[in-house]
């Protein structure tokens, strides 16, 4: 796939945005907040970084894995798989709807492709691509797999049951992020439980860590994931802590968990698309 320049990948992300919003938007029902904070990292994986193939089949023999974890930002990653060509964009109008493969949390029976595991019951996803990673250096696969999770979700016990394993056993194939936006569905996570020092957690467990203090900056992710690929493969899994904006882009939504999981109503709507340039053609 012909990777992208700075700019363009600026562009898309401005499209996956609005993409998101009237996907949300068009059945009352979805997640926002986080998948426009999470719009930059999506982009730069999926259009840069990942070495992936859009011919997709479920072994994803010789490319890299990605699993999302926190299943509630499926918006965001049905935007990034259609844009990359798994699936038409058409289909991102059944988004949400009865019988379509756009089901509100990713899941497999559907068979959309990009899709491998069923994911939203949160604390699952890191052991998931653990597995995968282990099966790559079982096959000799000498690529990446990558995990997204929520920081509202290093709340559950599995994942720390997984951080323990994967230190232990190096798997230094894999490259986790969380999504450190500092809000889940209840409010603030210092609140609800506070996370503390989460870099200082995950080195304890045996990891490598590296911080995005700019998750919303194009520029600092792209760096931040290459630096993050130069740490792998020297008996350390790596997590990057990606510092980013709740409803990044939308000057109503950005930095409150208010839109974790509200849709924008029509005027709302206007209003945020009239913020987002459409670059690529809406759906």
């Amino acid at each position: 796939m012909e990777k992208q320049s700075i700019d363009q990948l600026k562009k898309i992300c401005s499209q996956v945005r609005r993409d998101c919003l009237r996907m949300v938007h068009a059945v009352q029902s979805g997640h926002p907040g986080a998948a426009l904070g999470l719009t930059e990292y999506f982009v730069a994986l999926f259009f840069k970084e990942m070495e992936h193939n859009n011919h997709f089949n479920m072994d994803g023999k010789g490319e890299d894995l990605f699993f999302l974890s926190n299943g509630h930002v499926s918006a965001l990653w049905y935007s990034v798989l259609a844009r990359t060509g798994y699936f038409s964009t058409d289909e991102l109008g059944t988004f949400r709807k009865i019988n379509s493969r756009l089901q509100g949390h990713p899941a497999t029976h559907e068979g959309l492709p990009g899709i491998r595991i069923a994911s939203g019951s949160l604390g699952q996803g890191l052991s998931v691509a653990i597995g995968a990673a282990q099966v790559k250096k079982l096959n000799n696969d000498d690529k990446l797999v990558y995990v997204m999770m929520g920081d509202g979700e290093q709340q559950e016990g599995q994942i720390w049951e997984a951080a323990m394993y994967a230190a232990h056993y190096k798997v230094d194939n894999l490259i986790a992020a969380v999504d450190y936006n500092g809000q889940q569905i209840d409010g603030p996570t210092e609140k609800v439980m506070d996370l503390k020092n989460l870099r200082a957690k995950y080195e304890a467990f045996g990891w490598e860590v590296i911080e995005i203090q700019k998750g919303n900056d194009m520029e600092a992710v792209l760096e931040g994931l290459e630096k993050a690929k130069k740490l792998t493969g020297k008996g350390k899994p790596v997590l990057i802590l990606l510092y980013t904006e709740m409803g990044f882009g939308v000057d109503f939504m950005v930095g409150t968990h208010k839109w974790h999981g509200v849709a924008p109503n029509d005027e709302q709507l206007a209003n945020a698309l009239g913020q987002l340039e459409e670059t690529l053609g809406d759906y």
